[in-house]
């Protein structure tokens, strides 16, 4: 019986890696550098070369592993073909098959975001949940869905892109994945920045944010904490249109939990409640009640669910 699986999560400027028991006992966690010059040529072979020192310098022969689950971020199919991934220059990319060649482990791939729902439904906020959503709130707005237990990565490999769901008709300024109306527009850090903003422009009453130079998620989010009633709109508005967004979710998917991740996250349980009270006055009846939970693997959540992936 193996004993062993790889969980690897591929950003733009680590690659975090992962040596787990196929229990989910984290046995050891390291990263290396993502070389992505020469069109990210280097990384899959530097993620094998990584891997077989692992292996070698814990004595575990092939046999023992189940295999290599890897999240980069892009669009992935379900044959782990990567379609684009811009960070690391990537275009088409046959992701499982060519991680299986040069590592001789079976290998499956998936998008980052989903593959860390998945990380954060099998050990994480989640734990044992089959259906889950997963809304990372950082710079942009990620997401990844987990149904019985699987990630829906769709035809495309878009799924879960919960952060270009149109949510605002008659939006004007353009998302940067050139729609406009983006739920990324507002739930993000920078999209909780420019609503603030905005607010400030058309408002002149006093608010701690008028002390701030440079504006950030985290300062809205204190004030808003502090009960700065400029801030205290801002929130509002950015958990009427999560919220919203969330509640039409969960009548596609009906999950056991809704987890929130991402930097905007460390907000804690007051952005959590804010975006309660907006989500259960838009949810159908039966998903009123879903729990809205603050994630609880951090930065390793893509190495749990790469892992995941691949336990037999």
């Amino acid at each position: 019986m193996s004993k062993y699986c790889f969980g690897i999560d591929v950003g733009g400027t680590t690659v975090k890696c992962g040596l787990f028991r196929t229990d989910g006992t984290l046995e050891d966690k390291w990263e290396i550098v993502t070389r992505t010059e020469d069109s990210g040529s280097k990384i899959l072979p530097d993620i094998a070369k990584t891997i077989e020192e692992k292996m070698a310098s814990k004595n575990i022969k092939k046999e023992e592993v189940d295999g290599v689950g890897i999240g980069v971020p892009g669009p992935v199919n379900d044959k782990g073909d990567v379609l684009c991934a811009v960070n690391l220059y990537w275009g088409y990319k046959e992701l499982s098959r060519e991680l299986q060649e040069l590592t001789g482990l079976p290998a499956k791939a998936g998008n980052d975001a989903n593959v860390a729902a998945l990380g954060e439904a099998w050990k994480g906020a989640a734990a044992g949940a089959k259906n889950v959503i997963l809304v990372t709130l950082g710079t942009g707005v990620g997401g990844g869905i987990i149904v019985d237990g699987k990630i829906v990565s769709g035809h495309h490999g878009a799924g879960g892109e919960i952060g270009h769901a149109s949510v605002m008709h008659g939006e004007e300024e353009a998302c940067n994945c050139g729609n406009r109306g983006c739920l990324e527009q507002y739930a993000s850090a920078t999209g909780i920045v420019r609503m603030a903003k905005k607010e400030l422009e058309s408002s002149k009453e006093d608010s701690k944010l008028r002390l701030e130079t440079e504006i950030s998620a985290k300062a809205v989010l204190d004030a808003y904490k502090d009960g700065d009633a400029l801030a205290v709109r801002v929130m509002n508005k950015v958990g009427d249109i999560l919220g919203g967004a969330l509640a039409i979710f969960a009548t596609v998917t009906d999950p056991e939990a809704i987890v929130i991740g991402g930097g905007v996250s460390k907000a804690g349980q007051p952005l959590i409640d804010c975006i309660s009270k907006h989500y259960k006055k838009y949810a159908f009846s039966a998903c009123k009640e879903t729990p809205i939970m603050t994630a609880s693997l951090g930065n390793d959540a893509g190495i749990y669910g790469a892992a995941k992936m691949v336990i037999k």
